[in-house]
């Protein structure tokens, strides 16, 4: 089947765009993506890792305009003529819509070619975006409605054919709320291939520069809701009885100042490293060096409903995982026991489960093998993405 997938977004990069694209290639499928070109300076079309790249070039207007996509139609309306001249001239027998933004015109569209089309949600975005600072601060709190969002949400999952999810729990929730059949969501959690860990090219100054760190690690954006507040107050607990722990936080987001903040008033400089955004090559270092990969975001509908993929990236490579206790992650620990959990937002828990692993080298190592055996056995893309290929089956 020839698949054309509409992301609103530069590619590359976005793994889980990419991902998907790759398995259904190696399924025997054609794929065509069209995406957005913001710099104005990439190639109109070519082929990367098999995939038929065409960008449609726009300036950061159309960008800015995204968050307004179910308030004014104008967002909509300036990409609506693009994505239907690429669907003329791919002749593609399929739309698969990432995300929410893009799903009005896509689907208008599907309908009028008669296409089947696949909404595949990345995120619960209606209700992240209450977090958003452009959202609840003005002027955006008064022009973007995150129930307008949800409203059209619920709107597109019933006039979609397929729906792709990233967690059982998403699917549920969908199913419940809007009485859909489970049999139209597909799960499709954001975990990693085996390239990520096999092929790893290692940088041994980390590895060096880590040697004599007890390490917890972080990586991704670094909001508040994803509880790093909570990891810095409790190593300010913890530096007494592990003189030698350290915090390493990859990522960065515009509350990053109030990290700082707590850093220094708790005088935590020595024993937490902020890298800011790192090289996306660079992770497996940072992983590798590491003691304990960290997921301490705050318990919500959406990170109840969602997984952070760093917590596969941890244990692709052994590393044992401590999360808080939203439901998806919390799930994939208890089923693997390839980790601990500690209770959301509280910082005593979280050292004293830090601790566990710091002190019981016989639970550590076995909750290591456990990550990695995980992986191997069940977490890993290639053995997820099967209800991928269950989904095109049934379209085709």
């Amino acid at each position: 089947m020839k698949i054309g997938m509409i992301l609103d977004a530069p590619f590359p990069p976005d793994p889980r765009v990419e991902n998907e694209a790759v398995y259904l290639i190696q399924q025997g499928h054609d794929i065509h993506l069209f995406c957005f070109d913001y710099q104005q300076d990439a190639e109109n079309y070519e082929v990367i890792n098999g995939i038929h790249v065409h960008r449609h070039k726009v300036g950061k207007v159309i960008y800015k305009l995204s968050a307004l996509a179910y308030t004014l139609p104008w967002y909509h309306a300036l990409v609506k003529p693009a994505i239907r001249q690429f669907i003329k001239r791919t002749g593609v027998e399929a739309l698969h819509i990432h995300d929410m933004a893009i799903a009005r015109p896509v689907i208008q569209l599907a309908k009028a070619f008669n296409l089947p089309s696949v909404l595949d949600l990345h995120e619960m975005r209606p209700e992240i975006m209450k977090f958003y600072p452009h959202v609840y601060n003005a002027p955006g709190k008064y022009l973007i409605s995150p129930e307008r969002w949800e409203h059209f949400e619920s709107l597109y999952v019933r006039e979609a054919d397929k729906v792709v999810v990233v967690t059982e729990e998403a699917k549920d929730y969908y199913a419940e709320k809007l009485d859909e059949p489970e049999e139209k969501f597909a799960v499709v959690p954001n975990t990693v291939r085996k390239e990520f860990y096999e092929k790893a090219k290692f940088d041994p100054q980390m590895a060096a520069r880590y040697a004599n760190n007890f390490t917890l690690l972080y990586v991704g954006e670094t909001g508040l809701r994803r509880g790093l507040i909570t990891a810095i107050k409790a190593i300010a607990l913890l530096k007494q009885s592990i003189p030698n722990i350290k915090l390493v936080i990859v990522g960065k987001s515009r509350t990053d100042v109030i990290l700082h903040q707590k850093i220094k008033e708790l005088s935590l400089e020595e024993h937490i490293d902020l890298e800011g955004w790192q090289p996306f090559e660079k992770f497996q270092s940072y992983i590798a060096a590491a003691d304990v990969g960290i997921s301490p975001i705050h318990r919500n509908k959406h990170h109840n409903t969602t997984f952070a993929n760093k917590i596969f990236q941890y244990m692709s490579f052994g590393k044992p995982i401590l999360v808080s206790n939203s439901d998806a992650q919390e799930h994939v620990v208890r089923e693997s026991n390839c980790g601990l959990v500690f209770e959301d937002q509280n910082a005593n828990d979280f050292a004293t489960q830090i601790l566990k692993l710091y002190q019981n080298k016989k639970l550590y190592d076995e909750l290591s093998a456990n990550a990695k055996q995980a992986i191997e056995t069940q977490w890993r893309w290639d053995l997820q993405a099967r209800s991928l290929k269950k989904l095109y089956q049934e379209l085709a």
